[in-house]
């Protein structure tokens, strides 16, 4: 395989995580009694660019479908980020009822209806008809299309310009990861700005988050690797904050190459050094990865095991993808844990993909009283605690089992 980037032959590997369905790809009682599709989920590192990223086996079709479960409303937390974002690139950008600003990948509406009320016009981008819906459902005007360099042009040619554009946890999820982010350099106006947020790859190897590895996350990004591919394709970068969402996230802001209005601040330099001095421009940084990833597998199970040995109910906690990663390579299945409960309707009274673990509403952790709960969306752990701090009246405990297996 090449790299999706700069073509060079990939020969570096990072982690193998076996075989696994696509992690959104959840299960009803009919598709139930029907084959799964398998793909391998192997890691590779390119050491030209250093770009890090899944071998290609899966379509964006495939993984991105019209009834996609995943709606970002459903974190109050994520919320919370969403409504200060809008929030400070107003203040920052000077944002208001005569600008435009466009989110690509924009879910459920979850940040733009803060747009909207603030009364700055704005635009949605979102390939999947579930949430599409959900975001029309709010007032927001969607266009629901993949995103590349031919959409740009489109909505360019029809005066749809940005003064602001958003991409949070979509850079990752594009196999064609030049066509798409030279559509912001066409899309953006000539001092627009663009955002993009995604899980740190620094954050993601050395606290060993091996489980935000799942199909539908085609790369594995750094600065250094985001920069050079940024320059490629028509946008330079001008900042980066570090995030806590999702384990640890960079926001990227980026420009028009040909434009040069902000100028570059020192957050970008210092970030870069610190990429260089981790390692993450040689090959000894992406070694061990495996050995790390195995051992929360087998720590996991052993809990599971011994919990159940001992006549204990173990419960899951959220439907997430990097859930669905972390049971399927450890080849947990309902008889380790029975359920997993979720507070989204949309994946209640379904299956999760592979280990075929039924999805129940929260409800049911009430009825069950289970002893222990595995919060599966580990970056969530505060939100969720504090959520379900009920099950502390039975006894219950909560698990997480990434970076490392936790008790508490």
């Amino acid at each position: 395989m090449k790299c999706r980037h700069c073509q060079t032959e990939l020969t570096l590997p990072l982690i193998d995580l076996g075989t696994a369905p696509p992690s959104n790809a959840y299960l009803t009682q009919k598709t139930l009694h029907a084959p799964e599709k398998y793909f391998p989920l192997r890691v590779l590192v390119c050491t030209e660019c250093w770009l890090v990223q899944t071998e290609d086996y899966a379509g964006a079709d495939e993984l991105f479908s019209a009834d996609y479960a995943y709606f970002s409303s459903f974190s109050t937390t994520w919320l919370k980020h969403a409504e200060q974002y809008v929030a400070n690139m107003a203040q920052r950008f000077a944002l208001d009822g005569n600008s435009h600003i466009v989110e690509v990948a924009a879910n459920d509406g979850y940040l733009l209806q803060y747009a909207k009320a603030r009364g700055i016009p704005c635009l949605g981008i979102e390939p999947t008809t579930s949430t599409a819906e959900a975001a029309r459902s709010r007032g927001i005007e969607i266009v629901e299309e993949f995103f590349g360099v031919k959409l740009a042009q489109r909505l360019a040619a029809q005066g749809k310009q940005a003064d602001l554009t958003a991409a949070n946890n979509v850079l990752a999820h594009v196999p064609d990861i030049n066509d798409f982010v030279e559509g912001f350099a066409v899309l953006l106006k000539p001092n627009g700005v663009a955002t993009f947020e995604f899980p740190h790859l620094l954050r993601l190897v050395s606290e060993n988050q091996f489980d935000t590895i799942y199909h539908e996350h085609y790369s594995y990004l750094s600065l250094t690797a985001v920069k050079r591919i940024f320059e490629h394709n028509g946008l330079s970068v001008f900042d980066v904050e570090e995030l806590p969402t999702h384990g640890g996230s960079l926001r990227v802001y980026a420009q028009r190459k040909d434009s040069g209005a902000h100028e570059t601040s020192q957050n970008v330099m210092k970030l870069l050094e610190r990429e260089t001095e981790a390692g993450m421009s040689s090959t000894a940084f992406y070694a061990g990865f495996q050995a790390k990833a195995n051992k929360v597998k087998n720590d996991i199970l052993v809990f599971l095991i011994d919990a159940q040995q001992a006549g204990k109910m173990v419960a899951g906690y959220g439907a997430a993808a990097k859930g669905n990663t972390l049971l399927n390579y450890a080849g947990v299945r309902p008889d380790l844990i029975p359920y997993v409960a979720d507070r989204n309707p949309a994946k209640q009274d379904k299956f999760l993909p592979g280990c075929r673990i039924p999805i129940v509403a929260e409800l049911h952790l009430e009825q069950s009283r289970p002893d222990y709960v595995l919060i599966l969306p580990w970056n969530l752990r505060t939100e969720v605690i504090e959520q379900l701090a009920y099950i502390r009246e039975w006894g219950g405990q909560f698990v997480t089992a990434v970076p490392h297996l936790e008790i508490a």
